[in-house]
C-alpha cells in the first residue's frame, strides 16, 4: 500500500487520477507513520510557489522532487492550473522512480490531447515549440506528441475556420438485442424494451419537430448528422424509415457534408434495413465486430459469430456502400496479441474505409465493472503490443490516423485512435473530439454541448436516459435546450 500524504493543500482528485496511472492501491493519510509514504508538500514565498515531493520507506527519505513557478503578474485562474501542473510534475518523477513504469501520456489525464495542440497552434505557436511544450510540461513521450500533432494538422482542414453558425445533429436509438460487457451508453435490451420502439420513434418525430424550431429560431445550419445508440439497426426497417423521413421533412439538410448510421450490430442488419439507409443517401455506416474471434464475442455478450460481421460487410458493399467504418476494442476479456492480429488480419481482407481502434475503458455502469473481480483484464505490457500492432495494420491498409481521445479508467492510460483513408474522415467525430462546434442531441440519453468558443466555455444538456420517461417526458427535453440557449442570447 502507498499512503499520500498532502500538505498545505488538498487536490485529491487531481493527484489520485495521477497515481492511478501507476497503482491503484494507495490510499490518503495525514500523517507520516507508514511504512510507504509519498508526501507533496506546497508553500508559497512571495511571488514563489513550490512543489516538493518525497517517498519515504520506514521513515527514511528515497526520493525528492521540487520544482517552483513565479505566478508574478497571474489571475487566479492561471496560478491554480500551473499549480496543479506542477505538483503533478513532481509526484510523476517521484513515482517515476518508485515504480519504473512506461506512462507515455506523462502526467496528462484529460482525455482530449489534441485540444492542447490546437490551442497553442490557434495562439500562434509553432510546431517545434508545441513539441517543446508537450515534453517539459506534461512529460508526454516523443512517440505520442508525433501522434497528436499529426492528428491535429489534419483535423484543422475541417474543422477551421470555426463557423459558430454550423453545427452537428446527433440522434439517439437506445435500444440493443443484448448488452455487452463493457457498454454503459443507453442500450435498452430489445427483449424487456422492444415493445416500445415505436412508441419511441413517434416521440423522437416529436422531438426532432422542436429541435427543427430551434434551429431555425437561432440561424444555425447543420454540417452533420449522426445517428447513434444504442444500436440504430435495431429499430424495425419501417420505423427507422420514419425516423429518417422525418429528419428530412422538418430539417434543413440540403448543405450537410456527411450522413453517418451506426448499423453497428451484424445482429440486427438485414437487407431490408440497410436498403433504407441507402434510399436516404445515408452517406458512412459502420459495421462494428469489436473483435474477430467467436470465443470473444460469446463472453462479451455480443449474440452473433464473426461469419455474420463478414456476410453483412459484403452485403452492404453490394447495395453500393462504399464508407464503411469498423470498431475494434483492445484487451478484451481473455484476448492476447495473437487474437487481435487475427481480428486486424481478416478486416484487412474486408479493407472498410475507416477502422476505429478502442482500448478497453472499465466504464461504471457496465457489466464489467459490477463483475470486475471474474475477469482477468490484459495487462500493460500486452496492451501496448496491441496498440502498436493496430497502428501497424492501420498503415498497412492505407488508413491514417485522424481523432484521438482517451477515457478515464482505460487498461494502460492509453488512448482510442480513428484511422481513415484519405477523403474518408468523419467530420461528425473530429468535431465531437475538439469541441469546436456545438452538437445538438435528441433521443433518450443523448446529451447536447453548446460551445462557446469566444468565451472557451461549453454547457451540456441531458436528455433522461430511461426510454419510459423519455417518452412521457419529450417536451421537457425540447425546454431544457431552449432554456440553455436562451440565457446565453445577448
Amino acid at each position: 500500500m502507498l499512503y499520500i500524504n498532502l500538505i498545505n493543500h488538498d487536490l485529491k482528485y487531481e493527484v489520485s487520477e495521477l497515481i492511478k496511472l501507476f497503482t491503484n492501491n494507495f490510499e490518503f493519510c495525514t500523517e507520516k507513520n507508514f511504512a510507504r509514504v509519498l508526501e507533496n508538500r506546497l508553500l508559497t514565498h512571495n511571488d514563489t510557489i513550490i512543489s516538493t515531493s518525497r517517498y519515504y520507506t520506514n521513515y527514511e527519505m528515497v526520493f525528492e522532487e521540487k520544482q517552483s513557478i513565479n505566478v508574478k503578474d497571474l489571475d487566479e485562474e492561471k496560478i491554480k492550473k500551473l499549480t496543479k501542473e506542477m505538483i503533478k510534475r513532481t509526484i510523476y518523477k517521484v513515482l517515476q522512480k518508485v515504480y519504473n513504469t512506461y506512462v507515455p501520456w506523462g502526467i496528462l489525464t484529460g482525455i482530449r490531447p489534441v485540444k492542447i495542440v490546437h490551442s497553442l497552434l490557434d495562439e500562434g505557436y509553432n510546431y517545434d515549440y508545441i513539441k517543446k511544450y508537450l515534453s517539459e510540461n506534461y512529460y508526454i513521450s516523443d512517440e505520442k506528441i508525433e501522434l497528436a500533432i499529426e492528428i491535429a494538422k489534419r483535423e484543422r482542414t475541417f474543422i477551421y475556420p470555426i463557423d459558430e453558425n454550423k453545427i452537428s445533429l446527433y440522434v439517439s436509438i437506445p435500444f440493443c438485442p443484448t448488452r455487452c460487457y463493457y457498454c454503459s451508453f443507453p442500450a435498452n435490451h430489445l427483449k424487456t424494451y422492444g415493445h416500445l420502439r415505436e412508441e419511441y420513434s413517434n416521440k423522437l418525430i416529436e422531438e426532432i419537430k422542436g429541435i427543427s424550431e430551434i434551429i431555425k429560431e437561432n440561424n444555425k445550419e447543420i454540417e452533420t448528422l449522426y445517428i447513434g445508440g444504442g444500436t440504430p439497426t435495431a429499430l424495425e426497417a419501417k420505423e427507422l424509415d420514419l425516423v429518417i423521413t422525418s429528419l428530412f421533412k422538418e430539417l434543413n439538410l440540403e448543405n450537410i457534408k456527411e450522413f453517418t448510421v451506426e448499423a453497428g450490430r451484424p445482429d440486427t442488419i438485414t437487407k431490408e434495413k440497410l436498403q433504407v439507409l441507402k434510399k436516404h443517401n445515408v452517406s458512412r455506416i459502420s459495421i462494428n465486430p469489436q473483435s474477430m474471434n467467436d470465443i470473444t464475442l460469446e463472453k462479451i455478450g455480443r449474440g452473433h459469430k464473426v461469419q455474420d460481421i463478414i456476410d453483412c460487410f459484403n452485403m452492404a458493399r453490394d447495395l453500393g456502400f462504399d464508407n464503411i467504418n469498423m470498431d475494434i476494442i483492445l484487451g478484451l476479456v481473455d484476448e492476447d496479441v495473437f487474437m487481435v492480429e487475427n481480428t486486424l488480419k481478416q478486416i484487412q481482407k474486408l479493407n472498410p474505409e475507416s477502422l476505429t481502434v478502442h482500448t478497453l475503458a472499465v466504464k461504471r455502469s457496465s457489466t464489467l465493472k459490477e463483475n470486475i473481480e471474474n475477469y482477468e483484464l490484459t495487462q500493460y505490457e500486452e496492451m501496448i503490443k496491441m496498440i502498436d500492432l493496430s497502428m501497424e495494420y492501420a498503415k498497412k491498409m492505407g488508413l491514417n490516423p485522424y481523432y484521438m481521445y482517451r477515457q478515464k479508467h482505460m487498461l494502460g492510460n492509453l488512448e482510442n485512435i480513428g484511422y481513415a483513408k484519405e477523403g474518408y474522415e468523419c467530420i461528425y467525430n473530429m468535431q465531437i473530439m475538439e469541441e469546436k462546434q456545438s452538437n445538438y442531441a435528441i433521443g433518450a440519453g443523448a446529451i447536447s454541448k453548446f460551445v462557446y468558443v469566444d468565451e472557451d466555455r461549453i454547457e451540456r444538456v441531458e436528455n433522461v436516459k430511461n426510454v419510459e420517461q423519455y417518452i412521457e417526458r419529450t417536451d421537457e427535453m425540447l425546454v431544457r435546450k431552449r432554456k440553455e440557449i436562451k440565457k446565453n442570447v445577448n
